[in-house]
């Protein structure tokens, strides 16, 4: 599976895309995006992992990207997590797994909670058991906001994205949108995620608080759990993880790495490649060196 797209079998059926780079017997990376993203957002990332000497896995998350959507609405966390531990199971030896944000969060529950075991290491990408409401309330307006009615244009989308990270370069309406986009029989463009996933989204952020404090403390137990080597990279400016936020992750796991990248916000790849490439590459160098 060097260097092309495939199809990777994740839980209950759904069917994952991937991109695969890398020599077939090097050590395996998975990597797992951020809610509103696709493997994409791993593409430079990719080949600095390839050219470090590692075997690449991007996949896209359910009801995102080119991935099987879940006709049953399954979009909790531990759906996600119950994919990862599929997809770690059918490779020939455990895979790093690096997690942005929601792939993160999946990464503490499949390895803290549902399968223990099943990963050599795992990068919490600006994602810890302790996350700021504010932050998690701009992504949700984010990603609800145009799903049901989408866009006239690419380029409407493109507004959007500008007004959601304005310290980014504005981009171009054919800068790698049809990725993002997917242009239905009305004629409009509608954002390539599953409608569902955002309602569940918001239906969790709007939940009672006993609601939303058994899940915290969920994350906060697996978490407690993770016995491997643990590494998270924070962005400096990021407005879902505080400095408290890593003290808390700290004192659950006392052995955790720490990287902060001060030039960059919750969208950290993207952000700043060459410093997240870095720390990445020196986390797992450690790792296999090890």
């Amino acid at each position: 599976m060097t260097g092309k797209n495939c199809k990777i079998d994740g839980a209950a059926g759904i069917s994952l895309a991937a991109e695969v780079k890398g020599e077939c017997r090097a050590m395996p990376v998975l990597l797992a995006h951020g809610a509103g993203q696709t493997r994409r957002a791993w593409k430079r990332v990719l080949q600095d992992l390839v050219e470090a000497g590692f075997r690449a896995i991007a996949i896209d998350m359910r009801g995102h990207g080119d991935s099987d959507w879940s006709s049953a609405g399954a979009y909790d966390v531990r759906d996600f997590a119950a994919d990862l531990v599929a997809v770690a199971s059918g490779m020939d030896r455990k895979p790093a797994l690096v997690g942005a944000s929601l792939g993160g969060l999946a990464g503490m529950i499949a390895e803290g909670d549902l399968a223990p075991g099943s990963f050599a290491s795992l990068t919490l990408v600006d994602i810890a058991p302790r996350i700021e409401p504010g932050g998690v309330m701009r992504v949700v307006s984010f990603m609800q906001e145009h799903v049901e009615t989408g866009f006239s244009s690419p380029e409407d989308a493109a507004q959007v994205i500008a007004r959601y990270m304005p310290h980014r370069r504005k981009r171009r309406a054919g800068d790698g949108l049809r990725h993002y986009l997917r242009q239905k029989e009305d004629g409009r463009y509608y954002w390539h995620w599953d409608p569902a996933f955002i309602r569940n989204m918001v239906a969790a952020h709007c939940s009672d608080t006993a609601h939303q404090e058994q899940q915290v403390n969920i994350l906060y137990k697996a978490a407690a759990n993770l016995t491997l080597p643990l590494h998270l990279i924070r962005g400096g400016s990021s407005d879902l993880v505080s400095e408290g936020a890593v003290e808390h992750l700290r004192e659950l796991a006392p052995h955790a790495e720490y990287t902060d990248i001060i030039d960059a916000t919750h969208m950290v790849a993207g952000d700043a490649n060459d410093a997240f490439s870095a720390a990445i590459l020196g986390f797992l160098g450690r790792q296999s060196s090890s």
